[in-house]
């Protein structure tokens, strides 16, 4: 139904329709809000050309105008959480990890990142009524991080089904940032004929990182982040998703008290990411969850454990 609109778009053929079908515009939604210099390298058409397609699809999907707040907030009723299995972590979140956004955790080795992502994971295919979102997960895995061992600790000790479970995980290894991004493109295509619902990335900037050293590439690195995040978003909208990304710290020479270290990724993961949490060690098992950036909850701490089952209260 979706392709057909595209090609009824005036100045689409049978050939320019496939470029943008291929590119992983399948609505008319992602053709209304990309911008003409960008359709028109995808497709290999005019800037006027791309313009006027562009405009030709916001005009059949209905956007640009404004709404009233109660038809936004009688949109975000759709609007998923999904369970960290603590319950003081979920209240911090407002309930749990929001669909449609962004939630960021960064924090040293060993902070637990990578646990809650596997928790997360499993949490997905869970049905709502337990935390969950009764759908399918799926991890890019920049650090070789990923343990289906793991996963399946935390489900049987938990009397889950871990081979169903993982059944509805989809894994892919990044080796670089170039990898990266076109597995984020790829996921547009597996959200489409799967009901994927949590997209994890850990580490988000490790390859970023490693591959744009000194300050020379400091743009270069920030706009092709700022680019990877938004195919992210992108993702999070289409499907009513959750994106969680996990992130490593550097030393803040300009913080003298707390903890003296910030998240990589500077101002364009700043605004980008709708949920910031800090993790850091606390004694023995126990960790310490802080938000640090929300749209609509304070900031605050919570404090969980990492054990065989996974993450508890």
């Amino acid at each position: 139904m979706s392709e057909e609109k595209i090609k009824k778009l005036p100045g689409v053929g049978p050939a320019t329709a496939e470029k943008l079908m291929d590119a992983g515009y399948k609505d008319l939604m992602s053709i209304a809000v990309e911008s003409p210099r960008v359709l028109s390298d995808v497709a290999d058409i005019g800037d006027s050309t791309a313009g006027k397609i562009i405009q030709a699809a916001k005009d059949a999907a209905d956007i640009g105008g404004f709404e009233t707040g109660d038809q936004l907030l009688e949109k975000r009723k759709d609007i998923g959480k999904l369970s960290t299995s603590a319950e003081s972590f979920d209240d911090l979140l407002g309930g749990g990890i929001e669909t449609g956004s962004i939630t960021e955790f960064f924090g040293e080795f060993g902070s637990g990142k990578t646990q809650v992502a596997h928790q997360l994971l499993v949490n997905t295919t869970l049905p709502e009524e337990e935390g969950g979102l009764e759908g399918e997960a799926m991890i890019i895995d920049t650090e070789n991080s990923f343990r289906p061992e793991r996963v399946t600790e935390i489900a049987e000790t938990r009397d889950l089904d871990a081979e169903s479970i993982l059944e509805d995980i989809h894994v892919a290894r990044a080796f670089n940032t170039h990898h990266q991004m076109l597995l984020a493109e790829e996921a547009l295509e597996l959200g489409d004929e799967n009901s994927i619902k949590l997209l994890v990335v850990d580490s988000l900037t490790s390859h970023f990182r490693a591959e744009y050293v000194g300050r020379g590439s400091l743009a270069e690195r920030q706009q092709t982040l700022n680019k990877h995040l938004h195919e992210l978003l992108k993702f999070a909208e289409r499907n009513n998703a959750a994106i969680v990304v996990t992130n490593q710290v550097t030393a803040n020479p300009d913080q003298f008290f707390g903890d003296p270290t910030k998240p990589i990724g500077g101002h364009i993961l700043g605004h980008t990411a709708t949920f910031r949490v800090y993790l850091r060690k606390s004694k023995g098992d126990k960790r310490i969850a802080r938000l640090v950036d929300s749209p609509n909850m304070p900031e605050g701490e919570a404090v969980f454990k990492v054990e065989a089952c996974g993450i508890t209260e």
